[in-house]
């Protein structure tokens, strides 16, 4: 009998507790390391994170929707974004070689720098808003767990 067509069984309450604080660390995680980010660092996670992505892409670069769909943004709300970190200096647009319609964002030197220099904000706000809170619990395994629960179709 396919999934969808198994009988409805109710969540129970640890269930429910689960599912509604993932939805709550879902919402409010990205708000706190960002108030922590502008707070220490200036650079918004809005703005690390496709710099974080840029910079782990052969040859700091990728096509605009790749990088939109790493930052899980629309290819709209990426090139705003992308806009602001070319009017810094952090990112150029490069027409793509392979396919002369399409975008490629490309990590500058600055871009580099300015990720290596928020990075301490961002690696110290992870650690006190989540791993400090994971202490003792087997990380693998709830990776593992993640992982499956972001790549079921």
């Amino acid at each position: 009998m396919p999934y969808d067509e198994q009988p409805l069984r109710p969540l129970d309450q640890t269930e429910e507790s689960l599912v509604r604080a993932l939805a709550h660390v879902m919402m409010a995680l990205p708000r706190l390391v960002d108030a922590d980010m502008v707070g220490d660092g200036g650079l918004p996670l809005s703005e690390y994170t496709p710099l974080m992505f840029l910079s782990e892409a052969p040859h700091r670069r990728m096509r605009m929707s790749e990088l939109a769909t790493a930052c899980n943004l629309s290819l709209s709300g990426m090139t705003r974004v992308v806009n602001r970190l070319e009017k810094q200096g952090f990112v150029q647009r490069a027409k793509c070689q392979e396919d002369l319609r399409g975008w490629n964002a490309v990590l500058t030197d600055e871009g580099l720098a300015r990720l290596q220099e928020a990075w301490p904000a961002h690696l110290t706000s992870i650690r006190r808003h989540v791993l400090d809170n994971l202490a003792g619990h087997d990380l693998a395994a709830l990776t593992a767990a993640l992982e499956r629960v972001a790549t079921t179709p």
